[in-house]
């Protein structure tokens, strides 16, 4: 069932909340300035070198042709992608080719399923993993979504990941802003998914904010997961919604 917009406003301050109990130092892959931005959350640097794991034509073009997956994601994707392919080939034999670029908005996301289209052709099955990096421009998503649903083409699935980000190297009142601009995204995706049945939402927020200690326990600086135990479960959801087809 489709969260309502109450329900994802409710959750996602409660959520904000727990999540400011701990503090880090660590960096997410998206970077701020100073200045919180007209949004709260700051402001999205420069990503053209930030890492990346792009996976070969050649790999492309056989999981393509095998019916695998193509992934497109953030820094969340260049840290659990390697582990995804190993768990989704473990499950039901499908093959994963990767496009995940560190600090990557989704409309860089989105330009590079067009290449891979144009390239390649596309799988029935695409996944998507952006949005964390969103959080400093989210008016912009919705068409980013839809641009996506529009090059998958209606005889494909295209999944798409949604986003918790509450960083805890920033300040309580950024952490605000991240959560009130994670929930926007979300809210978006559920729009997209009335207008588009072959959307489909696989629930990492929903996933952590059921239980407030995943929030901590299960992200290592309010974005990416820990490891194995974040990323395991991460994973597992992402693969339970691949292999329903």
């Amino acid at each position: 069932m489709k969260p309502n917009r109450r329900q994802i406003f409710t959750v996602g301050a409660a959520a904000a909340a727990a999540a400011t109990v701990a503090a880090s130092t660590e960096t997410a892959s998206a970077t701020t300035s100073s200045d919180t931005g007209p949004y709260g959350s700051g402001v999205l640097g420069s990503w053209a070198g930030a890492t990346r794991a792009i996976s070969t034509a050649a790999q492309f073009q056989h999981t393509r042709e095998t019916n695998g997956v193509f992934m497109f994601g953030d820094s969340i994707s260049v840290q659990d992608g390697k582990a995804l392919a190993i768990r989704l080939q473990d499950r039901d034999g499908s093959q994963l080719a990767v496009n995940n670029w560190s600090s990557r908005p989704t409309s860089g996301a989105v330009d590079a399923l067009q290449q891979c289209a144009s390239a390649y052709g596309l799988p029935r099955r695409v996944l998507m993993a952006s949005g964390s990096n969103d959080i400093f421009d989210p008016p912009k998503f919705a068409a980013q979504v839809a641009r996506a649903v529009s090059i998958v083409g209606q005889n494909r699935i295209l999944y798409w990941v949604n986003i918790q980000v509450v960083r805890k190297s920033v300040t309580s009142t950024v952490q605000l802003a991240d959560q009130r601009n994670s929930s926007w995204l979300n809210m978006q995706l559920y729009d997209q998914q009335e207008k588009y049945p072959n959307l489909r939402i696989i629930r990492w927020a929903e996933w952590l904010w059921v239980k407030p200690y995943r929030l901590l326990n299960y992200l290592r600086d309010g974005v990416h997961p820990t490891v194995p135990l974040g990323q395991d479960a991460r994973n597992e959801l992402i693969v339970q919604s691949l292999v329903q087809r």
